[in-house]
């Protein structure tokens, strides 16, 4: 898989706050919202290992949730990921 994929919830602030990380960084991201869907809450959980909105997956990587991508932005290791899949701008 290519890109930047994030599951969320409609009125989960964890994903709000993680879609506008993505956007502050200037990245373009698929979004799948799995409120209402127990066959996309199936996959997530399935390819996650988790039952927690976001999970974000960044290429093949499975990122995390909100606090794994936040930390994983302080620690700048976000910004190379981007770079290499081409998503954000320069």
């Amino acid at each position: 898989m290519s890109g930047i994929l994030v599951y969320t919830k409609s009125h989960c602030p964890y994903c709000k706050a993680a879609k506008a990380l993505l956007e502050a960084r200037g990245a373009t991201f698929r979004e799948i919202e799995i409120s209402h869907d127990v066959v996309l809450r199936r996959e997530m959980i399935a390819r996650s290992g988790r039952h927690t909105v976001p999970q974000v997956f960044i290429g093949d990587r499975h990122v995390g949730g909100f606090d794994d991508l936040s930390e994983l932005d302080r620690e700048g290791g976000l910004a190379p990921l981007l770079a290499a899949l081409g998503t954000a701008s320069a």
